[in-house]
């Protein structure tokens, strides 16, 4: 475990109040809540087009004004040898927020790479849990 620095830091009362709102939704300490949104935060000033939020299987980065976790993004740019074109194409995207999605994987792999063995590793009766209207769908290849 990297060595951890132990940071004080003065907060407005409301300040506090709102941290504290976030670390009981979260089910988090208050200090571990506050080390979570910095981190974030400095993620955001990092990486274009990036948001946090939370989701059913706790906090993920998304694409910015998209549904679409990086995760999913890059999953299916796999599929599409890492082609941003046909990826965009695929998602309707811009080029450069599948891009931007791809760099973010890059600096972060093993967090990226930890969602998507997740979502491998689901077979479809728990994936119907969680998505009732899920259906097994028949694709023939085209020639």
């Amino acid at each position: 475990m990297p060595k951890t620095v132990v940071l004080s830091t003065r907060l407005a009362p409301e300040q506090e109040k709102r941290l504290q709102r976030k670390a009981r939704q979260l089910g988090r300490p208050l200090s571990e809540t506050g080390a979570l949104l910095i981190e974030e935060g400095l993620r955001l000033d990092e990486f274009a087009f990036i948001d946090f939020r939370d989701s059913r299987i706790g906090r993920q980065a998304y694409i910015q004004g998209s549904t679409l976790a990086i995760w999913e993004v890059v999953w299916i740019a796999r599929g599409y040898r890492n082609n941003i074109a046909k990826t965009a194409g695929h998602l309707r995207l811009p080029p450069l927020k599948v891009r931007a999605a791809l760099n973010y994987a890059e600096a972060f792999a093993e967090e990226i790479g930890i969602a998507i063995a997740e979502h491998s590793a689901a077979d479809f009766t728990s994936l119907s849990r969680m998505l009732p209207q899920a259906e097994v769908l028949s694709v023939s290849k085209r020639k």
